[in-house]
């Protein structure tokens, strides 16, 4: 049926969603690895220059896809105030053996047990990864450690101790 029989009264309305809430605690500020920054202007620019209009072609006549579009639009909106936010954090031109932001620590539990994870900003966290953020609890017990270091960490399953065993930094 034409849209100039239908009244616009009968085509459902959505209503508008609210920005999405950033992660970070107020006032603190918006750390991003150059990598992580790059990644995140990727997602954008797919965002704006393939999806969207994919779906703002096919959004006047489908539901659904209006309410996909209205997701969308709110990641977008949330990457751009990210990314404007952002404070990217270049490599260290020499690093030292102090974990610092960005840095690739793997560390050894007490059952012998080896991990890495990667410090990085709230947007970047990726946990299958083992990217954590520098706001987490397990990075801010490892932030300024040396190989060799011994740190507590209370986790919901009980206290662990963590042995920082390596230390990398991305160039």
């Amino acid at each position: 049926m034409s849209r100039a029989f239908v009244r616009e009264t009968d085509v459902p309305q959505l209503p508008e969603l609210p920005p999405l809430a950033s992660p970070l605690p107020p006032g603190a500020k918006n750390y991003l690895t150059a990598a992580g920054a790059a990644r995140l202007r990727a997602e954008l620019t797919a965002l704006l220059e393939t999806r969207r209009p994919r779906l703002a072609a096919a959004a006047p006549d489908d539901f659904d896809a209006k309410r996909e579009l209205q997701l969308l639009d709110q990641r977008a909106r949330y990457l751009q105030e990210s990314l404007r936010t952002a404070e990217v954090v270049a490599p260290l031109a020499a690093p030292d053996d102090t974990v610092r932001f960005g840095a690739t620590v793997t560390v050894r539990d007490a059952a012998g047990e080896m991990t890495a994870y990667r410090i990085v900003g709230v947007d970047e966290i990726d946990l299958e990864r083992g990217h954590v953020s520098w706001l987490s609890p397990l990075a801010r017990a490892l932030l300024n450690t040396r190989i060799g270091t011994r740190v507590s960490l209370r986790t919901p399953r009980g206290a662990r101790e963590l042995e920082v065993v390596g230390l990398a930094y991305e160039p």
